[in-house]
């Protein structure tokens, strides 16, 4: 079983309510936020824009999901370097991490468990 394209964008940001209103100026709208400085955007039908405030000492950085339809039937090729198997999240996925030839980290993303 192969992925399925972009799942989602997580974005780390110094700044939550600059960046929120950056994305809300470009046409994404805000699906779900607690009010922590997280939240989840969508710009139509396209892929979710997870954005999520750090401490200021942090460097920002961004990870791309691919999706995957079903983690259990999901088979990686031996070419895949897999970091850490599927394991459920606190946000109700399975994830996966791979790492590719140049040493990035990829997450694959399957929904959770029922």
């Amino acid at each position: 079983m192969a992925t399925e394209g972009i799942e989602a964008v997580f974005l780390e940001t110094r700044n939550w309510g600059k960046t929120a209103k950056f994305f809300q100026s470009l046409g994404f709208e805000l699906e779900m936020s607690e009010g922590d400085g997280s939240g989840v955007f969508r710009n139509g039908e396209g892929v979710y824009l997870v954005v999520v405030e750090i401490p200021e000492n942090r460097e920002p950085g961004v990870q791309i999901a691919l999706k995957v339809a079903d983690a259990d039937a999901f088979r990686a090729d031996p070419a895949v370097d897999v970091v850490t198997p599927f394991e459920d999240t606190h946000y109700g996925t399975r994830e996966m991490t791979v790492r590719d030839p140049d040493g990035r980290l990829w997450s694959l993303q399957a929904p959770g468990k029922n």
